[in-house]
């Protein structure tokens, strides 16, 4: 569970199908689903099938390179410590557990 306090979020489901936990509430979205989050809003996401895809949009483009530290992050053995200092250099706030699996 995060918050993005610098930027909106959407997604658009490509393949297979996620749920979305959006400010309390659960979604189920299959393929072609269009989800909009927020800023300020708490949301997380699971895929619910194997090989799902999305596509993230960021307005303004606040996580522009977030997603390249994380990789490199998750290659070096990155904590769930080193997680929350990744997040907040992009403005996003933690605000409940790491997903199993997530890194």
């Amino acid at each position: 569970m995060h918050i993005h306090r610098d930027c909106a979020e959407s997604f658009v489901v490509l393949a297979g199908r996620y749920a979305m936990h959006l400010d309390g509430q659960e979604f189920d979205c299959p393929l072609g689903s269009f989800v909009y989050v927020p800023k300020d809003m708490p949301h997380t996401f699971r895929a619910l099938e194997e090989r799902s895809r999305k596509l993230n949009l960021y307005t303004p483009a606040g996580m522009v390179g977030y997603f390249d530290e994380l990789s490199a992050g998750i290659a070096a053995g990155m904590s769930e410590a080193d997680l929350g200092g990744l997040a907040g250099r992009y403005a996003m706030e933690i605000v409940g557990p790491v997903p199993e699996g997530y890194l």
